[in-house]
């Protein structure tokens, strides 16, 4: 199975309503339209996969400072050819990001998804977002992506990220 063809899956078992449901037909529409809608190359836009990493035990999330972007957010960005899933693009991105071995993703799928514009010539991401819990004892590590890498207490991360951030902290916690 392709990539593309996981992600259709994915996202075709991912069953939520309203604004959720909405998105999730749109990343249906994109990818049934777009052969290259898993690649960065894709100008119309593309599928990217993120996680947040989080460690329930202790309440709180593992927050990167985006080099580029400069701004608190989880641990994400493009799939690449050697990804055999969604979900293992999301976890190697976390891993790779955060410097934690040993992450598991949540069962369950994704936990929510985000389309976000970014400047031209590719237009979107399509993020498909889970959760990644850390193990007992995980020491974070700065990547080459990250300004800082930082842990913050759930109720801290309103006040650091911004709302899509915020809005993936709290679909997590429900899913936890």
């Amino acid at each position: 199975m392709s990539l593309h063809d996981d992600a259709t899956l994915v996202l075709k078992e991912y069953e939520q309503g309203g604004e959720q449901g909405e998105l999730r037909a749109a990343y249906l529409d994109h990818l049934a339209a777009h052969q290259d809608g898993m690649w960065k190359a894709c100008e119309a836009g593309h599928i990217t996969a993120s996680a947040l990493v989080v460690d329930p035990s202790r309440g709180r999330v593992l927050l990167t400072l985006h080099k580029k972007l400069r701004m608190w957010l989880q641990m994400g960005g493009h799939c690449e050819p050697g990804d055999a899933t969604l979900a293992a693009a999301a976890l190697r991105e976390a891993t790779e990001e955060s410097g934690i071995a040993g992450l598991t993703l949540l069962p369950g799928g994704p936990v929510k998804l985000d389309r976000h514009p970014i400047p031209a010539p590719c237009n979107w991401h399509l993020d498909v977002q889970y959760a990644a819990l850390a193990p007992a004892g995980a020491v974070e590590a700065i990547s080459d992506e990250s300004l800082d890498v930082r842990w913050f207490a759930y109720d801290e991360v309103a006040g650091v990220a911004d709302e899509s951030v915020v809005q993936l902290l709290e679909a997590t916690r429900a899913a936890l």
